[in-house]
């Protein structure tokens, strides 16, 4: 064990603002006129520093936040149940846009009893820290893909007593493999948000130093959005990226932008006719067109005409 971490890591890895308080329920659903954006989030995402933004900047359109399971994310974007969402990254850029918003930090969750809870918070562990025990991914794990090495044993069959053999079934859920990590029976890896999420008195967790992170991002359809969701999605972009309420690509900016235009043209043209009151104040009379231009130019001088 160490008391360092070895890698660098974003400093919002936890998701930053953990106090999710909403207006309302997130996903409920009020019909008060107003037009609305579905923000789709997986397990573990915190969206509410950025629906607390929303709702000052734009308290003409309704927030709803919808809770999605983290497998589920694309589909709820593609089938349209949600017009932008938080989820874990990779996804096919193909069909959906997505911009990186932070990356979690792995944490390896054990038993109360067991031998690394008695380390102290702010201490991480290792992979060579839990190599003899066995590590229980869940089904709906996102830090190891397929053909990645796990730390630790993976779970055996086990003589069932009556001469059967019974293979171990894996769990369906972080929050399956933390209850099952409380029994005793080894342990589990998930991200940090994840092990907060589930929290459990017989459980605790340290960070797995070296171990893979988990990147959440923001991400929305390539095609079929419609010119005013689409709108709305550029306002979501802004906030979660700090852009302040006067950028230029968000509504307030746009809108001061509109109403500057015709009090730009009218200056222009009140600067215009002042430079020909001034021209005709100093005395100074418009230059002949035609034939008060220079020597051997418009009209030949004297009548003469063209030999």
């Amino acid at each position: 064990m160490t008391d360092q971490p070895g890698e660098a890591r974003d400093d919002t890895v936890d998701g930053g603002d953990l106090d999710d308080t909403f207006d309302e329920a997130p996903g409920a659903t009020v019909d008060d006129g107003r037009p609305t954006f579905r923000l789709g989030y997986v397990p573990g995402a915190t969206p509410g520093r950025w629906a607390r933004t929303w709702r000052e900047r734009l308290p003409d359109v309704r927030l709803d936040l919808v809770q999605v399971d983290a497998a589920d994310a694309p589909a709820a974007l593609a089938d349209r149940r949600v017009d932008a969402a938080i989820l874990r990254l990779p996804v096919d850029g193909d069909v959906l846009h997505a911009i990186p918003l932070y990356t979690e930090l792995p944490v390896v969750a054990v038993s109360r009893d067991h031998l690394l809870a008695a380390t102290t918070d702010e201490e991480v562990v290792t992979a060579a820290d839990v190599a003899d025990d066995v590590v229980w991914l869940p089904a709906d794990d996102v830090l190891y893909p397929a053909g990645e090495p796990v730390p630790g044993r993976a779970p055996e069959a086990y003589d069932d007593g009556a001469g059967g053999v019974v293979e171990p079934e894996r769990p369906v859920t972080a929050a399956d493999a933390i209850a099952l990590v409380a029994t005793g029976v080894g342990v589990t890896i998930v991200p940090m948000s994840l092990a907060r999420l589930h929290h459990r008195k017989d459980v605790t967790y340290r960070v797995l130093d070296g171990g893979p992170g988990a990147p959440v991002g923001l991400a929305w359809l390539v095609d079929g959005l419609p010119d005013d969701v689409r709108e709305l999605v550029e306002e979501m972009i802004g906030i979660v990226r700090g852009r302040t309420v006067n950028s230029s690509r968000g509504r307030a900016g746009r809108e001061r932008a509109e109403a500057a235009e015709p009090a730009r043209g009218a200056a222009d043209g009140r600067r215009g006719s002042g430079r020909r009151d001034a021209g005709r104040a100093e005395g100074r009379a418009p230059r002949p067109r035609g034939g008060g231009g220079k020597p051997g130019r418009g009209r030949p001088r004297g009548g003469r005409g063209r030999r």
